[in-house]
């Protein structure tokens, strides 16, 4: 598929600054995160078609708090019920949700590799059970927080290579047919959204609803960590929507293939030096003229090695932009 050199420079010029790690950190409790700019997470009931979005039903999110972080912490639920105004109805409402939140031993997905959650590791509910709650159609609920916590953070799985203590929350959709909308924001207060400085989410496939506006770009970040010399992309139910732009502050942009209904599609991405270390930017661009409405779309990553990705709410060192490198050719003031 090609674009336009039009493409290319709209999209310099809407890219947002790189911030530091710190200043991407401190405000990444929203999941989905503000720069992600994706209106919701998406879970349908175990009898839903996968042909709606969703090939699982279930979407597994970590998050990571800061072992200097000494006082309690809540994890909130945004319209966590399922019939209100924000969810996806296939016919009456009758589907309910549970979420869980799991801390201890067996949640650090890297001591843990079926604690990702991933389809061909189903044993995803690792780790001591901390909390759960399970809702239906509940108005009071409707765009509004349902809040889990207080947790002690030393709760959580300690992973060494971060210097965070983990947590999971599993949203899972056990029964009927209807599509939850929801979010979530990790925070110091029961009651408001307030941000703990140093703290993160992350997923390992990212299923989730595109805006119902052709001008909107959603993102998801894939952190690049070392020795990763290339990494494979799949996604899924994509409805050929517009297309898929891959940038970094190596690349200019890069399409990749992309999926029809109910369908899977792969490809391999070469991974440069400058790129390991630092996170890649996924666009999802729309397709223009004709609306395609209510797409939700489930990715996943894996390096050569066959290891998932993470995809941070809060991407690692910031918004990656494209660094143009220009050479520069000496004059001979003689000629």
């Amino acid at each position: 598929m090609r674009f336009g050199k039009s493409i290319f420079s709209t999209l310099l010029v809407t890219l947002l600054f790189a911030g530091s790690p710190g200043q991407a950190e401190l405000f990444g409790q929203a999941v989905p995160g503000k720069d992600e700019n994706i209106p919701f997470l998406v879970t349908f009931g175990k009898e839903g078609e996968t042909s709606w979005g969703d090939d699982d039903f279930y979407e597994i999110f970590f998050f990571l708090i800061p072992t200097d972080f000494k006082q309690q912490f809540y994890i909130r639920v945004f319209d966590p019920e399922t019939g209100g105004e924000n969810d996806e109805i296939q016919g009456e409402f009758n589907t309910r949700t549970m979420f869980s939140v799991y801390g201890g031993k067996g949640v650090d997905p890297d001591k843990n590799e079926e604690s990702k959650g991933l389809m061909n590791k189903p044993n995803y509910k690792g780790g001591t059970l901390l909390a759960s709650q399970t809702f239906g159609r509940e108005p009071r609920y409707d765009n509004k927080y349902y809040t889990f916590g207080p947790f002690n953070p030393t709760s959580g799985d300690f992973n060494t290579k971060w210097n965070q203590y983990v947590f999971k929350v599993v949203c899972e959709g056990i029964s009927g047919d209807d599509g939850n909308l929801y979010k979530y924001f990790l925070s110091r207060n029961p009651s408001n959204d307030v941000p703990i400085e140093g703290a993160n989410a992350f997923t390992y496939e990212y299923t989730f609803r595109m805006w119902n506006d052709t001008k909107s770009v959603s993102h998801i970040y894939p952190y690049v960590d070392t020795g990763i010399v290339w990494v494979r992309q799949r996604n899924f139910d994509w409805d050929i929507d517009g297309h898929i732009l891959v940038v970094s502050r190596y690349r200019q942009g890069v399409t990749i293939p992309i999926s029809n209904e109910d369908h899977w599609t792969e490809s391999r991405l070469p991974v440069e030096p400058a790129e390991v270390g630092a996170s890649l930017d996924f666009q999802f661009h729309k397709k223009q003229g004709e609306l395609v409405k209510n797409n939700n779309v489930v990715v996943t990553l894996e390096n050569q090695r066959g290891d998932a990705l993470q995809f941070f709410s809060s991407p690692i060192g910031g918004v990656p932009v494209y660094q143009a490198k220009i050479r520069v050719t000496p004059v001979n003031p003689k000629k």
